[in-house]
């Protein structure tokens, strides 16, 4: 895969730092040789956080993030500071801009301190450096920098890259549980739902390691899946399906061929696969008037049949018998505050980088709120959660 196809989700999150007028966006311009971010002496030019995915020699392909201001003021500067603050969730790398004339100030120490918290990899770059007089010596990962005339901006890189994780914790989709040749049929919904004129996140991906793997990908839609079974002339390893069509895609595999669903295979990837099938076992005790917050990680224009606004709940209250109070969220709304949900169901979060992923996870984790995925939980409430996890016999250790 080249880097310019690297999806944004694989890529290493630099987040930027630090208060108004330090130089964020400058520095930001000089890192990528380009001018990606509006720059002014006028406070607070950067209001929002701005994501833009690239690549940047010796780290490769890389999401660096601009972010407002530490010392924004105002009710609006409060939001946007806070915006900042949730950009750590998804930070791989951060970078703390200093104005080196000004030096640390409480602002820069506070964020800090929440960087060190995560246990961040971090570097402070003490920006305009060329207007010092006087250069103290600094300490590890700490570096002066000219976003102006480009002073160590080459070594700033270099000191980025080495701090990039080198050992991912990160499974791989499918390709260890196939070999070379093996046949993999995926099964692809095309609905009101689905985008039009292409394939979604994670069955490209999925796809493209399977290619890598040497095995052959088989892409059906639920409705030719019976006729392709019969057709394609030797049996496949696993059928991978969509949620969605999970009961339908069950009745017609027989039983000697795994199963599972891409959203099985992306809480093994990002997450934690044991406690999302512990969660989903957890409707059988919801109680009447319980809240489930429906989180997904990536924003859409929300059509008629939904799955997560829509399908889930209306599947939960035939499933328990019971009725709820639904709560949703999306794209990085994520709440802070999670004591008043009974159960957190979340999408597969192929829009979101592992660090963002694990941390909404942890943050269930912290309360004692069971989480589960989409997959799972429809899984579950269809009778075939035992065999879609087959595939995983480690699970049973």
């Amino acid at each position: 895969m080249s880097l310019n196809s690297t999806p944004s989700a694989d890529r290493v999150h630099i987040g930027i730092f630090g208060r108004r007028n330090s130089g964020k966006s400058s520095l930001i311009n000089a890192l990528t040789g380009q001018n990606l971010s509006i720059v002014s002496k006028t406070l607070g030019t950067t209001t929002d956080p701005v994501s833009k995915a690239m690549e940047i020699l010796p780290l490769g392909a890389v999401v660096v993030i601009d972010t407002a201001g530490l010392d924004d003021t105002g009710t609006l500067g409060k939001m946007r500071i806070q915006k900042t603050y949730q950009v750590l969730n998804k930070t791989d790398i951060a970078v703390l801009v200093v104005d080196a004339n000004v030096g640390m100030t409480e602002q820069d120490n506070n964020i800090l301190d929440k960087i060190k918290a995560k246990n961040i990899p971090y570097i402070i770059a003490y920006n305009k450096a060329d207007l010092l007089k006087n250069r103290p010596d600094l300490g590890e990962n700490k570096i002066y920098v000219s976003s102006t005339t480009k002073e160590n901006i080459n070594k700033l890189k270099d000191l980025l890259a080495s701090l990039v994780p080198q050992e991912k914790e990160q499974y791989p989709i499918i390709s260890d549980k196939i070999k070379p040749n093996d046949f993999v049929v995926l099964v692809v919904p095309i609905d009101k739902a689905a985008p039009k004129g292409r394939l979604i996140l994670p069955q490209q991906q999925t796809i493209r390691e399977l290619l890598e793997a040497g095995a052959t990908s088989i892409v059906c839609r639920e409705t030719e899946l019976e006729q392709t079974l019969k057709d394609i002339g030797k049996k496949p390893k696993v059928v991978i399906t969509d949620s969605q069509a999970f009961k339908m895609v069950a009745k017609i595999v027989p039983k000697d061929i795994l199963l599972t669903s891409f959203s099985i295979l992306f809480a093994r990837r990002k997450g934690n696969l044991k406690l999302a099938i512990d969660g989903a076992k957890k409707l059988n005790s919801l109680k009447n008037g319980d809240k489930i917050l429906i989180s997904e990680g990536c924003t859409h224009h929300r059509q008629c049949g939904d799955i997560g606004t829509q399908k889930l709940p209306a599947l939960i209250r035939k499933f328990t018998g019971k009725d709820f109070e639904f709560e949703f969220s999306s794209g990085t709304e994520f709440p802070s505050e999670l004591e008043k949900y009974s159960l957190v169901i979340h999408c597969g979060g192929c829009m979101l980088n592992e660090r963002e992923m694990k941390y909404r996870i942890k943050c269930a984790m912290d309360k004692n709120i069971p989480i589960t995925n989409y997959g799972i939980a429809i899984a579950y409430m269809n009778g075939i959660l035992e065999r879609s996890i087959e595939i995983f016999p480690e699970l049973a250790k």
